[in-house]
């Protein structure tokens, strides 16, 4: 089954692959990583999607938890969250296929980050699956190059908070 871990985790040297070296030296497999700096510049946030079952996310928890520079370890897919990943994709476009290229980048909010006589270059952000789909439709027209970030993610809020119950007004005297 496939996990999101989050992780918070100090920016320094090293710390980058102190986990992915976590990952290969126990056979564990990381299918996409994506780390930046947060709020505070010291600090950085790390987003792994891996695969496997109760017992072997169980295992990449407990030895996350004992990497020093980590702050913060959790499943994040053990609750209610917001995915994102951006692919950027350069497509062929013969003259006969460029309208078929902005419809399909129109049909899914892309933008045209770059165009040439020859290519147009599409940014689209999204869930794993609508990327995956304008992928899909745009392999037929020849995809040239493609780069995607990999997932981010992040809990969400509860939807509203506990109703609070209305104060009795005080009487006045």
């Amino acid at each position: 089954m496939e996990h999101i871990i989050s992780l918070t985790l100090e920016n320094k040297f090293g710390s980058l692959s102190r986990v992915a070296g976590l990952f290969s030296g126990r056979g564990f497999n990381i299918e996409s990583l994506s780390v930046a700096p947060s709020l505070d510049p010291s600090v950085s946030m790390m987003t792994i999607v891996t695969n496997g079952d109760e017992r072997v996310i169980e295992q990449i928890m407990k030895q996350l938890n004992k990497v020093i520079d980590i702050i913060k370890v959790v499943d994040v897919s053990e609750s209610e969250f917001v995915e994102r990943e951006t692919a950027l994709i350069k497509v062929h476009t013969r003259p006969e296929d460029r309208a078929e290229a902005l419809r399909i980048a129109d049909i899914f909010r892309a933008n045209i980050l770059d165009s040439s006589p020859t290519s147009y270059t599409i940014e689209v952000t999204g869930d794993v699956r609508k990327v995956q789909a304008i992928i899909n439709l745009l392999l037929p027209l020849g995809i040239k190059e493609l780069v995607r970030t990999g997932r981010i993610a992040i809990g969400r809020e509860p939807t509203r908070p506990a109703q609070a119950q209305p104060r009795p007004l005080a009487k006045a005297n």
